[in-house]
């Protein structure tokens, strides 16, 4: 199994930001924040999601709906 690459800092602030949006309703918001990930960064969290069984709509969806409180 293969290390996939390290999301980067900024990446993960984008990442953050873009949770934080859709927990407040805001999907314009999540989607800029997004949008500012780095194609490497951006393989790293699918990665990491996969591992975890999901991927980056249903972890939007379940925090759009208060799944962070």
């Amino acid at each position: 199994m293969t290390t996939p690459a390290p999301i980067r800092p900024l990446a993960a602030v984008h990442l953050r930001e873009a949770l934080q949006a859709a927990a407040n309703r805001e999907p314009a918001t999540a989607l800029a924040a997004l949008m500012h990930i780095d194609p490497q960064s951006w393989q790293a969290i699918e990665h990491r999601l996969a591992a975890l069984g999901t991927d980056l709509l249903d972890v939007l969806a379940h925090t759009a709906q208060g799944g962070t409180r």
